[in-house]
């Protein structure tokens, strides 16, 4: 495969980014494997039905502010009975939280599902790990101690000639020269 971008062949048709320019290759390997497609925006383009959560949340605003304000204050003006104004009023309250309720719990969401390509998802657990037992070992990473020994005569170096031995020492040595002079 190659980058779109830059024109880069890469190693795998798994790689996720580009080892040149660092193009993010994984929605390009998604449409090569799909022959220039990709499911997710059929699914995105699909027509969404009418009952909605959304919807049905905006048909119950509407239901409450037509039967409440306007329907109550219309009748109050023809002056029809009282009892009658009152039921229309329960009914805009208590018919809007009907309806809001149920859309919430029975309708399907207008948002689109989405969902990620295999190679975006999260990798299973490795062996070992949350309650999976492994059978061996792994492999040996790492050089025993035992394969380090002591160096040979002649490499080490002694450390006491060196001079000054202390930083105090050279410190004093300098402050005593200054005075001389």
């Amino acid at each position: 495969m190659h980058c779109p971008s830059c024109g880069q062949q890469q190693v795998s048709n798994e790689t996720k980014f580009c080892s040149r320019c660092g193009m993010p290759l994984g929605l390009v390997s998604e449409l090569l494997v799909h022959g220039g497609f990709l499911p997710q925006l059929a699914q995105i383009n699909q027509k969404k039905g009418f009952l909605t959560k959304k919807n049905g949340v905006v048909f119950g605003v509407f239901w409450f502010i037509f039967l409440t304000m306007f329907s109550t204050a219309f009748f109050g003006i023809l002056n029809v009975r009282e009892e009658l104004i009152g039921i229309i009023a329960i009914t805009g309250v208590f018919g809007s939280m009907m309806i809001i309720l149920a859309s919430l719990i029975f309708f399907p969401s207008s948002k689109p599902a989405i969902t990620l390509p295999q190679q975006f998802q999260t990798p299973p657990a490795p062996a070992g790990l949350y309650g999976n037992e492994r059978t061996a070992l792994p492999p040996q990473q790492s050089i025993p101690a035992s394969s380090y020994a002591t160096p040979g005569p002649g490499t080490w170096r002694d450390t006491n000639d060196l001079s000054p031995t202390s930083v105090t020492e050279n410190t004093t040595r300098l402050l005593n020269e200054d005075e001389r002079q």
